[in-house]
């Protein structure tokens, strides 16, 4: 039976010459990947390939599949309309690069509606800002929360930070670790609401280096993760 839920797109990668095969996360099924049969050739039909971008926010009546083969949609439509996470340079750059990361870290999986919602309301508030240079390292510090790997405050007041065992300590280990002016603005984000990121005033080098520990902190816990593509255009649309 088709169902109707809320679908955030991840990827959309084009299969032969007019058809998409969409990786979503969907707040009843959890992650799925759709086949788009002509959508690129049909211009008439409901389903339009501008409904696809990374991270857009549908509803979608869809079939699903639970035994890897694809599933197929057949309405779709806005959710939230974003009013300037496509717009404006700074934030579709953000938004492409976060897509990257979300589409590496969710598998099939089980359904996680607290992870549904995280990411709803994360990018729903981000859209609604203007200041944004500290959103996708918050983003990154929340998600970790929902895949198992928060990183451990019990030991919040250690001078290093272990990425292989996840806490703070107070003398460097053998394992992959930071410290020294790194940790603090570390501290401070993975302490703060969204609300207040913006009192962390962190230059071009801080803010690099701390996205670049980020990365290799999920590196370490998630097998197969590799550092997104489009960190490149990161960098360069901050630079």
């Amino acid at each position: 039976m088709p169902i109707t839920t809320k679908a955030i797109v991840l990827t959309s990668l084009k299969y032969g010459d007019n058809s998409l095969i969409s990786k979503t996360l969907t707040e009843k099924s959890g992650v799925q990947s759709f086949m788009l049969k002509g959508i690129l050739k049909n211009r008439k039909g409901q389903l339009k390939m501008a409904l696809f971008q990374p991270l857009t926010q549908l509803e979608i009546v869809a079939k699903t599949s639970t035994s890897g083969s694809l599933g197929y949609i057949r309405e779709a439509s806005i959710s939230y309309g974003y009013q300037s996470l496509y717009s404006d340079l700074r934030k579709a750059a953000v938004a492409l690069f976060l897509a990257e990361v979300l589409s590496q870290c969710l598998r099939e999986s089980e359904v996680e509606p607290r992870l549904f919602q995280y990411v709803e309301t994360t990018l729903q508030w981000f859209d609604q800002q203007e200041e944004m240079a500290n959103f996708h390292i918050r983003f990154l510090m929340g998600l970790t929360r929902h895949l198992g790997f928060f990183p451990d405050l019990t030991s919040a007041e250690g001078s290093y930070f272990d990425l292989v065992e996840g806490a703070f300590c107070l003398n460097p280990s053998w394992n992959p670790c930071f410290g020294g002016p790194e940790l603090e603005p570390f501290k401070i984000l993975l302490g703060m609401n969204f609300d207040a990121i913006h009192s962390v005033k962190l230059n071009q080098q801080q803010r690099k280096i701390l996205l670049e520990n980020m990365i290799r902190y999920f590196e370490i816990h998630l097998h197969g993760f590799k550092k997104p593509k489009s960190l490149e255009v990161l960098d360069e649309v901050f630079s």
